[in-house]
């Protein structure tokens, strides 16, 4: 039995009709599918946001879950539109790496080129193929229609790669990958990068501001504190418990971060 759960991810936003034009257009063709959202807010254009977005929640559906993602500067060039098979999901979506991170190399099952016409919503905008292509095929392949059908194989796609904290003199380098409503800092560290240093000894260096060590939860900061721990997604955030880290430190998404190991002054 087909899957009924398609989740969305979009740079749509809710205050225009987009989101709910593509349900409609989902349920006219798989009544009863089981439409999620997992965000609409991704930042216009930020393919590397989206890609982050979507790979911190794929995890928690159930095998055979549709995921359609659109973020998609290039609509209407002669980019391809996606679906790719991995071993729990199927992925709907634009080939310029937004799909690279969730569906990663090692998990992928079947790329195919969505090119079946049939299957897509007549006549297709140039402008809104969230609508009239990966909505379209979502409600098809919810109905029950096979992969098969969307289109020809394909041997590759678009890769994006996350970027890594880099040495540099001594210190580890690292950038502000993405910061969430609370204003916290989502940095590239990942737990093995900073394997090396002592969390009690650990320091960060975000232009003229110094954090200190690492904490286990934001209630282990005193209101207003400044400080840092993994999140939920196991990278590094910069917090201000009961605040916003990206005001009090006026930080913006690829600012650097820098890790050294020193004494406390």
């Amino acid at each position: 039995m087909p899957s009924r759960i398609v989740t969305l991810l979009t740079d749509f936003g809710l205050a225009d009709p987009y989101v709910g034009i593509m349900k409609g257009v989902i349920l006219s063709r798989a009544p009863e599918a089981v439409i999620l959202d997992l965000t609409h807010e991704v930042p216009p254009q930020q393919i590397m946001l989206g890609a982050l977005a979507l790979r911190s929640a794929v995890e928690f559906f159930p095998p055979g879950t549709i995921h359609v993602a659109v973020v998609d500067p290039g609509v209407g060039s002669q980019r391809h539109a996606l679906a790719v098979a991995t071993r729990r999901h199927v992925f709907l979506g634009p080939d310029n790496g937004l799909l690279a991170l969730a569906a990663a190399p090692n998990e992928r099952q079947e790329i195919r080129r969505l090119e079946n016409a049939r299957l897509f919503c007549q006549p297709v905008s140039a402008t809104f193929h969230g609508r009239d292509i990966f909505a379209a095929v979502a409600g098809h392949l919810a109905a029950g229609t096979a992969l098969a059908e969307v289109g020809p194989r394909s041997d590759t796609m678009v890769e994006l790669e996350f970027p890594a904290p880099q040495r540099r003199d001594g210190e580890l380098v690292g950038t502000i990958v993405y910061i969430d409503r609370f204003g916290n800092l989502v940095t590239n560290f990942d737990v093995p990068s900073l394997a090396a240093f002592d969390k009690g000894r650990v320091c960060f260096r975000l232009k003229n501001s110094w954090v200190y060590g690492i904490v286990p939860t934001y209630a282990s900061l005193p209101v207003g504190g400044v400080g840092a721990l993994f999140g939920s997604w196991g990278l590094l955030e910069i917090a201000v418990r009961n605040g916003s880290a990206a005001t009090v430190l006026e930080a913006r998404i690829g600012d650097e971060v820098v890790a050294t190991q020193e004494k406390r002054r």
